[in-house]
């Protein structure tokens, strides 16, 4: 079983929660949670480039002169690559570089990537995250600057005479976060969105860059709650073996 701290908004430990890996996957696929996290990549490319080639560019495809008796170089066509206002030699043309593995196997990867967050200690619940109607953004920088980074080891405790800077440097302030809530919380969306590396999101919409992109997953008990329970789902699916053969053939 695998431990989760909690804390108040204070920045106070105030309890732990347990995890069952056996309700996320178990074991961690490397190679799996790779190619999906290629295809988000690859999915995100916008692939409009577009340049003109020999075709596209204005010009007769008549020779120039002809091929000897003149003293010049032999020259063909204007419209070659060659000469300037040519057009490009392999011109790049707008593609669609998205496409998609099976979604069993992304679930699973999903899966593979919160697992790997609670095995290296990068999960935090957080209680009473209340901003009420008019959200601000230096009240989550508070919260954040407040909580110390849960993979710490225990005898990395603060000493005295630091300077402020230094403990700065243990707690979740500055770090790439993504904080997970059970449903659209546009409140929090509204305070937190302004922080660099800061992201908000439900966890229905996790995929498995974000999660591990992200170095630390801040979670709320409603959230943590939702995640366990979307874990646990029976889905029937072939094996892993399997689902990692057909990512790597997609």
């Amino acid at each position: 079983m695998l431990t989760v701290p909690i804390y108040n908004t204070s920045g106070e430990q105030v309890g732990e929660e347990s995890i069952d890996p056996a309700d996320f996957g178990g074991k961690i696929n490397k190679q799996l949670l790779h190619d999906v996290v290629l295809m988000h990549l690859a999915n995100r490319r916008v692939g409009t480039v577009n340049t003109r080639g020999r075709s596209d560019v204005a010009g007769s495809t008549k020779k120039m002169y002809r091929q000897k008796g003149t003293g010049n170089a032999r020259m063909g066509a204007k419209r070659t690559n060659k000469r300037v206002g040519g057009g490009s030699a392999f011109a790049r043309r707008n593609r669609d570089y998205s496409y998609r593995l099976p979604k069993k196997a992304v679930r699973l990867a999903i899966r593979m990537a919160v697992l790997s967050k609670f095995q290296d200690g990068q999960v935090l619940v957080l209680s009473g995250l209340d901003l009420g109607q008019t959200p601000k953004t230096k009240d989550v920088a508070r919260i954040l600057r407040s909580i110390r980074r849960p993979d710490l080891p225990a005898e990395a405790q603060p000493v005295d005479g630091e300077s402020k800077r230094d403990a700065l440097r243990r707690t979740l302030d500055g770090r790439k976060i993504l904080i997970g809530t059970a449903e659209y919380d546009p409140l929090l969306y509204r305070g937190a969105r302004n922080l660099p590396g800061v992201k908000v999101a439900p966890v229905a919409e996790f995929n498995t860059y974000d999660v591990l992109r992200q170095r630390y997953l801040v979670l709320t008990p409603e959230a943590l709650a939702s995640l366990k329970e979307r874990a646990k789902e029976k889905i029937r699916r072939r094996p892993e073996s399997e689902l990692v053969t057909a990512s790597a053939a997609g």
